[in-house]
């Protein structure tokens, strides 16, 4: 039997992405292996976000190439897919010749009749960049994540509910990839998610390149708005049994509306974290990035949120070096960050995307300036972390218990990593949690006995 494995990289877009292709070909019967070298077939699910996620995408490839050149070695299939195919094309093909094919964003529903052509082939050919043609979607739609292979532990799923971006923020290259935003529709939604949860899923978590703006390009069959928003779409996921947290990515602070905060604080499946981009609070820099927001806005929306969702942590990130900025609008931004003391944060050093109106804005912050500000932030962070954490100690919170840890934790035997409702899979930090009778999968009422710069530890309480 075909045994097929992947290397994703980026998002958790391209996470779903890649999860729907090996779902695709499972459905068609090759198997698939956590065994990379050892594979027939590699797919490289590659982003093309920033620099440094391009140079890993194409150290990913060259490296599986030679695996592809080598006649001992059993890897008869290299694809190559998502972002990075999406935004360098053509360039991509000329400079990694022993790929078989290429896939953009919007062609992964090929995959198993691309991998039947190349397999089609002796053995012992040699691929050949004119073997395949590049494989080039259409933008403009958003295809269902229903043959899934999961990624991540099965009680938690990444759900998409739309692709692409309409907004041209002036650092950002995303609408350039995936085109512009288009909403999943809801009945779709709802019923992906009761899959998700007939197989065992417990937190499933909402996504897209703008979360706020879901539904307002959907339309009914004779052309009129739907009216279909996010806050109704939250209020229908928390109608499914089985699901017991809801979190939400990627949230925007432009309409950020009155009745989506009702439903961050009415809905109890609905957690009280909030994902929401910043970027800067300086108007003139949020002017040159396109943000089309200001200071004023940002501390209004900042103050209902708090005001009204009880118990809310937010998590947000922002750009430093961004073109023009100057030592007081960095300071500002500090202050600022200082001042709010997010519960969650991170930070982005300015990098000149091509395509972008950034990229042809003159560079007047030096490299090291832009590192040692974006230092600073993370230590002031690391301290606000910190403080927040110990906060919570003697504190009884729900965990989700995502892996056994007894020979990675810091804490000793019986021990299980798991997450509380303020962390996110990957990006936030995780919950220790030492006990008997503990599953993967559970959610356990724990109390919180001791804290990390950004980690909790806690035992179960009954």
């Amino acid at each position: 039997m075909i045994q097929c494995a992947i290397i994703s990289l980026g998002c958790p877009k391209n996470l779903v992405d890649s999860e729907q292709m090996l779902g695709l070909l499972k459905k068609n019967g090759i198997q698939i292996t956590q065994n990379i070298e050892n594979a027939d077939v590699v797919i490289i699910n590659t982003c093309g976000f920033l620099s440094a996620s391009r140079e890993e995408s194409l150290a990913n490839i060259h490296t599986l190439e030679m695996w592809r050149r080598d006649p001992s070695h059993p890897l008869r299939a290299l694809i190559v897919a998502g972002c990075l195919v999406s935004r360098d094309r053509e360039a991509l093909v000329d400079a990694c010749p022993d790929v078989d094919v290429f896939l953009d964003v919007f062609s992964r529903e090929e995959i198993f009749n691309v991998l039947q052509t190349i397999l089609s082939k002796d053995v012992s050919d040699v691929p050949s960049q004119n073997f395949l043609p590049l494989f080039s979607g259409v933008p403009g739609h958003v295809a269902a994540d229903t043959h899934r292979h999961p990624l991540l532990p099965p009680h938690v799923a990444y759900l998409k509910i739309a692709e692409g971006c309409n907004r041209r923020c002036a650092f950002c290259a995303i609408p350039l990839i995936r085109g512009p935003y288009v909403s999943k529709p809801l009945p779709e939604i709802i019923s992906e998610a009761k899959n998700l949860a007939a197989s065992g899923v417990k937190e499933i978590i909402l996504i897209a390149q703008d979360t706020t703006v879901y539904g307002k390009d959907l339309k009914t069959p004779d052309g009129s708005p739907q009216n279909t928003t996010l806050a109704q779409l939250l209020a229908a996921l928390s109608e499914i049994d089985a699901i017991r947290w809801i979190r939400v990515m990627y949230l925007y602070p432009q309409n950020f509306g009155d009745d989506l905060i009702d439903a961050f604080a009415s809905l109890p499946k609905v957690l009280p974290y909030i994902d929401i981009p910043l970027q800067h609070i300086n108007d003139r820099v949020l002017k040159d990035m396109c943000r089309n927001t200001t200071r004023a806005a940002t501390l209004e929306l900042l103050e209902k949120l708090y005001a009204r969702i009880p118990h809310l942590a937010v998590r947000t990130a922002f750009i430093v070096g961004f073109p023009g900025e100057t030592q007081a609008e960095y300071n500002e931004l500090l202050a600022f960050i200082r001042k709010q003391k997010f519960q969650r944060l991170g930070v982005f050093e300015f990098s000149p995307e091509e395509g972008t109106a950034a990229a042809e804005m003159p560079r007047s912050v030096p490299e090291k300036t832009i590192k040692k500000r974006a230092e600073t932030i993370m230590k002031v962070q690391r301290d606000i972390s910190a403080a927040w954490l110990r906060s919570l100690i003697g504190k009884k919170m729900d965990i989700l218990l995502d892996v056994a840890a007894e020979n990675a934790s810091p804490v000793g035997q019986n021990t299980f990593i798991g997450r509380s409702i303020y962390d996110a899979p990957e990006i936030d930090g995780c919950v220790y949690v030492t006990g008997e009778n503990l599953h993967v999968g559970d959610i356990i009422s724990c109390e919180i006995i001791d804290s990390y710069e950004y980690d909790l530890i806690a035992v179960p309480v009954s």
